[in-house]
């Protein structure tokens, strides 16, 4: 990647980070980001969404929707970095 991607917002890494891996057909990393998505949720004190059920198997879903938004895509920014770093 040329420019550093630490400068990047959030929202910019993960719009690379999921059009890298749409490219790539890589399913591997959108399984990777969803399994992350609690753990995250924690780190952010949404203790409530860090436990992982059917229910909130669905939701999961929609939360997959909105990780390159606010404090999630934040939570999740590691991530990102990791799979351009390792793959762009």
């Amino acid at each position: 990647m040329s420019e550093d991607t630490a400068d990047l917002s959030s929202k910019e890494l993960h719009d690379r980070a999921m059009a890298l891996a749409r490219k790539r057909r890589d399913l591997s990393f959108v399984w990777e980001v969803l399994k992350a998505i609690p753990a995250a949720e924690a780190t952010l004190g949404n203790l409530d969404r860090a436990k992982f059920d059917l229910l909130h198997g669905l939701s999961l879903l929609e939360e997959f929707t909105h990780a390159g938004e606010g404090e999630l895509a934040d939570a999740l920014r590691p991530l990102y970095i990791d799979y351009l770093s390792r793959h762009a």
